[in-house]
């Protein structure tokens, strides 16, 4: 049964007797068809308005008598702008993902924390409330000597202590550290540049956070260059803009994540500009973080372009399958005494390799799933409870590249594979290469039953379905299947 539809009945009878049980796993079960939902929001949306709106919206306790589910923003701001842009389309989609679900209600996070506000000297408060995560300012004095954890909104999970480093991120990590540092850094800006999910992010925060360490009394300021533009035009807006401006050069580390969502926008590109200028003049540190090099910015002013580049550029490689191993191995640490045997580490190193951010998530919903099932986590529950993660990180695979391997793992001849011959020692790889051909390509039954010698869809469903069933009953046919899988995969 896969984690994303309602839980079987045997599992469903373990749970009965304990409500908190069946409460865990019903946010479960929520929490994976919002994955679903929110990443098809993303392919309709884009990334930029995804990121902004989308990706801080957290599931909240949905009300079976009522059919009402709670959806929960960090702010007034953004939960009203999610509300009158998107709720005929969240509400659309959480009615197709769950039948049960009739209404969707999106409200701020009833457990938010107000961050500390700042002042500009006359009572008016600046453009941002300092209650939303994408843009936080930090001042000194404001909390006492507790040098800011959670409250500021850096995350406190993101820190050196859990970066784990490898090849592919060694510079920029050791960038970052020196960055943070007491002395003062001989570089300015740093410039971190990686795809999603590779641990920029994570170095920003952590930076934020040793920075805080070494500098208690320091001022820091973190945003999104989405957020920093909004901050910007309510500011002109408002006739706050010398505040606004007063305010950004103030503090002693700017970090602004996804520099390039500031492509096209003139004023606030300018003001950045000139903010870069003013904390360089200042000895003030600057750290940047982007999906792509400096040069690759459309849209951004030479000036801008040459202040970015001017420092250090840290490029992030996509992380080896040694890396990926260390980093789910440290992220294990967390789970003892549970026990996630080696073969399962190594085959969620092996296959989920699009990004970092996968691989952790895979694996904590794997996890989450033993857990709140009473399962032992194995290789065959990781295949069946990471279908979606898997297949959205596996290779294109032919179906001749299927035919081959399976032709040379049975020792038979590749004619077979569009013979009429119905002996056994035939019929039953030539099954298995359908039933590979259904689950690994995106083919249809006529598309795979004409690469078999013209057969008719039917027979591709019966071998679909049969070899479905022998690996239920047959041991043997099982550890083939998964023996192809291993080599067709890897």
């Amino acid at each position: 049964m896969s984690i994303n539809g309602s839980v079987g009945s045997g599992n469903a009878a373990r749970y009965r007797g304990t409500e908190d049980g069946m409460e865990d796993l019903e946010a479960v079960n929520l929490a994976a068809d919002w994955a679903d939902i929110s990443q098809g929001l993303r392919k309709d949306l884009g990334h930029q308005l995804h990121s902004q709106w989308i990706k801080p919206i957290q599931v909240g306790g949905f009300a079976e008598d009522t059919g009402t589910l709670e959806l929960y923003l960090p702010t007034e701001f953004s939960a009203n702008w999610v509300l009158d842009r998107f709720h005929d389309r969240l509400s659309l989609a959480w009615k197709i993902a769950r039948s049960e679900v009739r209404n969707v209600e999106i409200k701020v996070h009833p457990g938010r924390r107000k961050l500390p506000e700042l002042s500009f000297g006359d009572g008016r408060r600046p453009a941002n409330d300092g209650s939303d995560t994408s843009m936080i300012a930090v001042a000194a004095g404001t909390i006492g000597d507790r040098g800011f954890t959670s409250s500021i909104g850096l995350d406190p999970s993101l820190t050196f202590a859990a970066f784990v480093t490898g090849e592919a991120n060694v510079l920029a990590c050791n960038a970052a550290q020196r960055m943070s540092a007491t002395e003062q850094p001989q570089f300015s800006p740093l410039y971190l540049k990686a795809a999603t999910g590779q641990g920029k992010t994570h170095l920003l925060h952590a930076i934020g956070h040793a920075y805080l360490g070494s500098h208690p009394r320091a001022r820091i300021f973190y945003c999104s260059a989405e957020r920093f533009m909004v901050e910007f035009v309510q500011a002109l807006k408002s006739n706050q803009t010398i505040e606004f401006k007063a305010r950004l050069r103030s503090f002693d580390l700017l970090l602004v994540d996804d520099i390039q969502f500031i492509i096209g926008k003139a004023s606030a590109q300018e003001e950045l500009l000139y903010t870069i200028d003013a904390l360089l003049a200042e000895g003030k540190r600057l750290v940047f973080a982007a999906d792509r090099a400096p040069q690759a910015l459309d849209g951004v002013e030479p000036r801008l372009l040459s202040r970015l580049s001017m420092g250090l550029v840290a490029d992030i490689q996509a992380a080896d399958i040694e890396l990926r191993r260390s980093i789910l191995e440290s992220k294990l640490t967390r789970f003892a005494p549970l026990e996630v045997p080696a073969d399962v580490v190594d085959f969620l190193a092996r296959t989920i390799t699009r990004n970092i951010r996968e691989l952790v998530g895979g694996l904590n919903k794997l996890i989450a799933y033993a857990q709140l099932t009473g399962q032992e986590v194995s290789l065959q529950l990781a295949e069946e409870q990471l279908t979606d993660i898997l297949s959205a990180n596996r290779r294109r695979i032919t179906i001749d590249e299927i035919q081959r391997t399976v032709c040379q793992f049975y020792r038979i001849d590749r004619a077979e594979m569009a013979s009429k011959r119905r002996a056994r020692a035939v019929v039953r790889p030539r099954q298995v290469a359908m039933y590979l051909s259904k689950v690994l390509t995106p083919r249809s039954y006529p598309e795979i039953g004409r690469k078999f010698g013209g057969r008719d869809h039917s027979t591709v469903i019966h071998a679909v379905r049969l070899i479905e069933d022998l690996r239920q009953r047959d041991a043997d046919m099982d550890g083939d299947v998964r023996s192809l899988l291993r080599q067709l995969e890897s």
